[in-house]
C-alpha cells in the first residue's frame, strides 16, 4: 500500500509533535486536527503538516478529517480531569467513533496508542479505559497496530520536568508511591517505532510494548532529576497512607498534579516483561544518555551556557 497522507489525532501534544516531525521527514502529508491553532503553532514549521480546526469528538467532523487518508494515528490520552466520564470520552468513546469513521471513509490502517499493562481488570479507570479502547481497535477489522509504552520522557514532557519544577520550588520533596517502578522510554524512540510500523506490513494485527533499557523506582527518578539539575534537596518517601492523603489533596487543587486514580495506576509496575524487545531493530536510548541535554540547562552553569550560545555572534 502506498502511503501519502496521515491523520494524527493528538498530533499537537508532547508525543504528537515528535510523530508529526518523523512523518514529515518521510515526506508524508500530515493532517492534525486541533481546537486551538495557537496551541499547535509549533507544528507550522513542518512543511507537510496541515493544521485543521476541528472537534475530534464530533463523529461527523471526524469522518471528514479521515476521508482520503491512507492511515490514522491515534495518540489521544486523558488523565481524567472530570473523572470516569472523561476517561470514557477520551479513550473508549473516541476509539469507537474513530473506528467507525475509518470504516466509512475507507481508511484501512490504524495505529493506536494504548498504555503498558492496560486492561479491563486493572485497578485504575485510566488503565481500564485504555484497555477498553484497545479492545475496540483490536476488534475493528482494520489493519491495526497497537503500542503500549511505559512512561514517555523527552524535552517537553510533563514527567521529568514536573519533578524539576517541584525540586526547584521546594527545599524538601515527599515522593508519593516512591517504590512504584517505571521503565521510561524516550519520545523519539516511540515516534520512530510508530512511523516505522506504517511501512512494516507484518506489524498489522500486533501490539508492541515500548520500554527503555532500565527500570527505576519513582524515588530514583526524582533523585536522578535532582542530581542532574544540581539541586541539593531532602527527599522523603511517602507511605501508602500519606500517598493517598497527598493524592486526595492534590486532586482538589488547580492543575491536578496527582489524583487517586494515578495512585491506583502506580500499583501496577510500568515495566516490560522479561525478554521484551523494542520493535523494528530500534535500540532505545537510556535516560542518562538523553535527559541531561535539557535538564542540565536548569543549573546556573547550564543556563549561562545556553544564554552564551544564544548571544554569541554568528559567523557568516
Amino acid at each position: 500500500m502506498t502511503i501519502s497522507t496521515i491523520c494524527v489525532l493528538g498530533g499537537s501534544g508532547f508525543v504528537g509533535r515528535h510523530v508529526c516531525a518523523a512523518l514529515a521527514a518521510r515526506g508524508l502529508r500530515v493532517r492534525v486536527p486541533t481546537r486551538d491553532r495557537e496551541r499547535a503553532k509549533h507544528l507550522t514549521t513542518l512543511p507537510t503538516v496541515d493544521l485543521l480546526v476541528a472537534d475530534i469528538h464530533d463523529a461527523a467532523a471526524l469522518h471528514e478529517l479521515v476521508r482520503g487518508c491512507d492511515a490514522v494515528i491515534n495518540l489521544v490520552g486523558t488523565h481524567g480531569g472530570r473523572g470516569k466520564a472523561s476517561f470514557h470520552a477520551g479513550h473508549v468513546a473516541l476509539a469507537g467513533k474513530l473506528v467507525a469513521a475509518c470504516r466509512e471513509g475507507g481508511v484501512p490502517r490504524l495505529l493506536h496508542m494504548s498504555a503498558l499493562h492496560a486492561g479491563a481488570e486493572r485497578p485504575s479507570e485510566y488503565m481500564r479505559s485504555k484497555g477498553e479502547a484497545e479492545a475496540i481497535v483490536r476488534g475493528s477489522g482494520l489493519e491495526a497496530t497497537i503500542f503500549r509504552p511505559s512512561v514517555i520522557f523527552g524535552r517537553e514532557d510533563t514527567f521529568l520536568n514536573l519533578f524539576a519544577n517541584l525540586l526547584k520550588t521546594f527545599p524538601m520533596l515527599i515522593v508519593p508511591s516512591a517504590q512504584a517502578r517505571f521503565q521510561p522510554v524516550f519520545v523519539t524512540d516511540v515516534a520512530s517505532a510508530m512511523v516505522e510500523a506504517l511501512y512494516q506490513r507484518d506489524s498489522i494485527g500486533h501490539g508492541y510494548d515500548l520500554c527503555g533499557p532500565r527500570v527505576y523506582t519513582l524515588r530514583q527518578l526524582v533523585e536522578f532529576v535532582a542530581h542532574t539539575t544540581g539541586l541539593k534537596r531532602v527527599i522523603f518517601s511517602a507511605d501508602s497512607t500519606l500517598t493517598h492523603l497527598m493524592a486526595f489533596v492534590m486532586e482538589c487543587l488547580p492543575g491536578r498534579i496527582m489524583t487517586i486514580d494515578n495512585v491506583r495506576s502506580m500499583t501496577v509496575d510500568s515495566v516490560c516483561d522479561a525478554g521484551c524487545v523494542f520493535p523494528f531493530g530500534i535500540v532505545p536510548l537510556a535516560l542518562e544518555a538523553t535527559a541531561p541535554a535539557w535538564l542540565a540547562q536548569r543549573t546556573p552553569r547550564g543556563r549561562y551556557a545556553a544564554l552564551r550560545d544564544r548571544t554569541r555572534p554568528q559567523r557568516v
